[in-house]
């Protein structure tokens, strides 16, 4: 049987609209994946933390899922978040992703209860793996430390490397610190090491990682993309370092998807679930002044 190719290269981890109900706009949802593979993103990971994944119920995210895939987005290029706080939704999400034939799942570790051993962290992961049985499963650790409060050290991902080499893919890096990266890279490196900050993308690559699966992606992918060169430059560089600067004055949530409604000249690009809340008018001011000022121009010219 043929394994998955690992993720490679630029791909994106998705936005979600919400529609007017509240509910997850399906036709915004293929659009702007369609959007981002017609850019030359390699793929698309919905319902991580840009997608808002752990807003959504279990339902809404197999059926947005399925919309992706009934909408012609090639299972190939979809890498499936399907971490949830409790162990029968990332089972139940899981499952789903494969039946439809998503064999890339990006999974969270259990991320309620904090202060886990790695005893802990890897009964969770190789729980779910003996559960599903499945030998098409190619899953790719999460760590998001920030967010989850549950940080996967190399020590326990080298671990579940080591006890089922033909399931565990790679590792998303999005804690931000580098010396985390090259650890794993130095651990596993077998593994497809991918990060979610994207100014470490550049040494990154020259270390022998795989790539990005990023949030930038969705509003200015040609920025993220340039980084993935041999000859990336200074300049390069500072492009990104100056756009994080612009972004992360706001919370990243709210501006990413204001971009991204200013670039579609649609509104509804700027609803986000409970509890989080869309930039108010001035703020959205500030942000798309501050973008001019970086050298963006208008945020809603073209988005490469």
């Amino acid at each position: 049987m043929l394994e998955p190719a690992p993720v490679r290269g630029l791909w994106c981890a998705t936005l979600t609209p919400i529609g007017n109900d509240g509910a997850i706009d399906h036709a915004r949802m293929t659009a702007h994946v369609r959007a981002l593979l017609a850019q030359g993103v390699d793929g698309v990971a919905p319902f991580g933390t840009t997608g808002e994944g752990p807003s959504f119920a279990v339902g809404e995210r197999r059926a947005g899922l399925d919309a992706l895939l009934a909408a012609g987005v090639p299972a190939s290029q979809i890498v499936a978040a399907t971490g949830c706080a409790a162990f029968a939704d990332t089972l139940v999400l899981t499952r789903h992703a494969l039946q439809a034939g998503c064999t890339r799942c990006l999974v969270l570790p259990p991320f309620f209860f904090k202060d886990l051993t790695d005893d802990a962290i890897y009964r969770h992961y190789a729980t779910l793996i003996d559960t599903i049985g499945d030998a098409r499963l190619s899953l790719y650790l999460y760590h998001i430390p920030q967010f989850s409060g549950v940080p996967l050290g190399p020590d326990v991902i080298a671990r579940l490397a080591a006890d089922y080499p033909r399931v565990i893919a790679g590792v998303k890096d999005s804690g931000g610190d580098y010396a985390n990266t090259a650890a794993l890279l130095a651990r596993v490196p077998k593994l497809a090491i991918l990060v979610g900050h994207e100014p470490d993308l550049p040494r990154l690559m020259r270390a022998g990682g795989a790539g990005t699966i990023c949030g930038i992606a969705n509003t200015f992918p040609a920025v993220v993309r340039a980084l993935l060169r041999p000859d990336v430059t200074d300049l390069d560089e500072r492009r990104i370092a100056a756009l994080l600067a612009v972004i992360f004055r706001f919370p990243f949530l709210p501006a990413f998807k204001a971009i991204r409604a200013a670039q579609m000249n649609d509104a509804a690009w700027r609803t986000l679930r409970p509890p989080l809340f869309p930039l108010n008018e001035a703020d959205r001011e500030a942000l798309f002044t501050a973008l001019r000022e970086a050298g963006f121009g208008s945020a809603s010219e073209n988005p490469q």
